[in-house]
């Protein structure tokens, strides 16, 4: 079994992060199936009534798996002030065409009770937080 690899034409200097220009475009923003992270944050969230629930702030991705594991709404306060984020497991939001933003099918009451840290603070620090946003959404989420 052969083990020597084919000579392959470098595209950029050792260590570099620049594109190679002879390369086909990529799209950054998005395509008819794929949205850049950059777009996605600050999307619109509402409940299955169409009510605003608050905006996407961010995404957790899982450094494994390379899946998006939970999408960080955040809820409440005025302009950035009293805020709170919630994760949501991302398995439990949809996108709405009608709306332009995410559809999760939970109570907004229901949010009050969820998991949820400061603007500040770094939850997913601690390895336990995302088992206990799991454990909370588990049983209050419809089947996709």
């Amino acid at each position: 079994m052969p083990t020597d690899l084919p000579n392959e034409r470098a595209i950029r200097k050792p260590g570099s992060m620049e594109l190679d220009p002879t390369a086909e475009p990529v799209a950054i923003d998005e395509t008819a199936r794929l949205i850049a992270s950059n777009k996605v944050e600050g999307t619109d969230v509402y409940d299955r009534r169409g009510e605003h629930l608050g905006t996407v702030h961010n995404f957790m991705v899982d450094k494994v798996s390379g899946q998006v594991a939970y999408a960080v709404l955040a809820f409440g306060g005025f302009l950035g002030l009293g805020e709170n984020h919630h994760p949501l497991p991302w398995r439990a939001l949809t996108y709405s065409t009608e709306f332009g933003g995410y559809v999760v099918d939970i109570d907004p009451g229901a949010l009050a009770g969820a998991p949820s840290h400061g603007p500040g603070e770094d939850a997913f620090a601690d390895p336990g937080y995302g088992g206990r946003v799991d454990d909370w959404y588990g049983t209050r989420l419809a089947p996709a």
